[in-house]
């Protein structure tokens, strides 16, 4: 089942399961998106929303893995972790938002006792960047620090625009000493040496900050983005009314906004721009280790890379547990991906 077939990205992940000749059930709480899409694909469908779970339940008859694709998935990912549990169902999602790790990982040992698999964040959010850290950490196995950073290309979706305004509320994060610290909006800056040119970059609490760690076990972990210095000091401003920013009325404002206004990158704006990532390790002893990843636009690269997940995951047993994209296959899986190219620095 795709679940939230009808936004932006969940359309995308249709699209290519329908050119890999899958045939999911697609699904969401708006009669009339979803069924317009099924008739269009001719694909099954059905519709639900997450507020009731006997709903879900009945739902999820028959349904032995469910791609998640509606945000903010801190709010819609807890009910339909908790039927995929009780159900003995599959549970994967394209998260990036911290707080949705980190309550999966705190499920592990349930979806391991149900033998279902938890892994959020296959998509761009983090399949590129876990396995970029996976790679780095292989070459340099006593690495006591983590650095990933991401220039991306093209305008958001609207979940992802959603998901944004949520965590101008929530300020940064960053891993340190193994723990997870909040930090404020934009905490550090540096310039990231991209394939392209070095780039100016904020702190941003990327998925990565808690995954890699799980992945890895390196236990300082900072993730940034590529950012124009004015946008930098914008948002170093927004910290004096983060307090505002997080009440639910003001985002409520802000998400209506979006709702009007965020469409997406067309098919030819993603066609255009490709997304540079770039990762190093360092370790205690002054040993570094860095690389440089080129991948599609991230839409594009969500939708193979979650249904690459799909298709394993469809094909082959795998114990029930908590899993990040390089746990579960490997830190190569990302340069198996169509588009995808990484150099390494020694």
């Amino acid at each position: 089942m795709i679940y939230g077939a009808n936004g932006y990205t969940g359309r995308l992940v249709v699209q290519e399961a329908c050119k890999r000749g899958l045939s999911p059930v697609l699904a969401g709480r708006n009669p009339v998106a979803i069924k317009l899409l099924a008739q269009e694909t001719g694909l099954d469908y059905r519709v639900f929303s997450l507020t009731e779970s006997a709903e879900v339940e009945r739902a999820m008859d028959g349904i032995s893995l469910v791609l998640h694709c509606a945000g903010p998935f801190s709010q819609t990912s807890q009910p339909m972790i908790e039927v995929c549990l009780a159900r003995g169902c599959h549970y994967l999602d394209i998260t990036g938002e911290i707080s949705v790790f980190a309550n999966a990982y705190r499920q592990s040992e349930q979806a391991r006792y149900a033998d279902v698999v938890l892994i959020p964040g296959c998509g761009f959010d983090v399949v590129p960047t876990d396995c970029l850290a996976a790679t780095l950490i292989k070459k340099l196995p006593a690495a006591t620090a983590l650095e990933l950073a991401f220039e991306s290309g093209g305008s958001m979706s609207q979940g992802t625009a959603k998901t944004s305004v949520e965590g101008f509320g929530m300020g940064g994060c960053a891993r340190v000493g193994g723990q997870l610290k909040q930090v404020p909006l934009a905490w550090k800056t540096r310039k990231i040496p991209f394939r392209h040119g070095k780039r100016m970059a904020m702190t941003i609490p990327w998925g990565d900050v808690f995954s890699a760690y799980i992945s890895t076990g390196v236990p300082d972990i900072e993730v940034y983005m590529a950012t124009p210095p004015a946008t930098i000091s914008r948002v170093r401003r927004l910290r004096m009314i983060s307090a505002f920013l997080a009440m639910k009325w003001v985002q409520n404002i802000l998400i209506r906004r979006i709702e009007k206004t965020v469409k997406g990158p067309t098919p030819q704006q993603r066609r255009e721009t490709l997304m540079q990532i770039w990762g190093e390790v360092r370790s205690a002893d002054g040993r570094s280790v860095s690389a440089v990843m080129t991948t599609p636009n991230g839409y594009d690269v969500t939708a193979t890379a979650s249904l690459g997940i799909v298709q394993y995951l469809l094909n082959n047993e795998v114990e029930g547990g908590f899993y990040t994209p390089s746990l579960l296959l490997g830190a190569d899986y990302a340069t198996s991906l169509p588009g995808v190219s990484m150099s390494i620095n020694t």
